[in-house]
C-alpha cells in the first residue's frame, strides 16, 4: 500500500452508552486506527490522528470486498467542500472488522463517526477508494 503525502485531520467520534465500558470503546476505534489519540469524556469518545496510514486497514478491507464504488459513493455524498465523512459499526470495530455503515441506525449501539478534513479531500477519496 502507498500512502500518498497528503495532509489530512482525521476524527472520529462516538458515544458511550450507559451499558458500555469505555475502554472497550476505545479498543474498538484502536482496532481501525491504531494511530489514533484518544479522549475519554463522560458520554463519548473523541479521537484524532493526522496520519493517513490510520486508513490502511479500511483501505485493506475496501480492496479485498471490491466494494470501491460503494464506498465512493458513500464518501461522495458526504462531502461537503473540503470535508467527508462516514460512519462504521462499533460492534464490528471491537471484533476487528470494519463495517461501514450508510445510516446510523445500522450500528444499534450507535456508531463511529469518521470525519476526514485536507485541502486535497479529492485526492483522499481516490486513493481510499480507486477502481482498479
Amino acid at each position: 500500500m502507498k500512502i500518498p503525502n497528503i495532509k489530512c485531520k482525521i476524527e472520529m467520534f462516538c458515544s458511550i452508552n450507559p451499558s458500555e465500558d469505555p475502554e472497550k470503546i476505545k479498543k474498538s476505534i484502536l482496532n481501525i486506527f491504531p494511530n489514533s489519540k484518544i479522549k475519554i469524556e463522560d458520554f463519548s469518545i473523541n479521537a484524532h490522528s493526522k496520519d493517513l496510514t490510520s486508513f490502511e486497514k479500511i483501505y485493506e478491507t475496501i480492496r479485498s470486498k471490491r466494494s470501491q464504488k460503494n464506498y465512493r459513493r458513500n464518501l461522495e455524498n458526504n462531502l461537503d467542500n473540503d470535508t467527508t465523512w462516514f460512519y462504521l459499526n462499533k460492534q464490528a470495530a471491537f471484533a476487528e472488522e470494519i463495517a461501514i455503515c450508510e445510516e446510523a441506525e445500522e450500528s444499534p449501539l450507535g456508531p463511529i463517526k469518521v470525519i476526514m478534513t485536507s485541502p486535497d479531500i479529492d485526492r483522499i477519496i481516490d486513493w481510499i477508494v480507486f477502481v482498479d
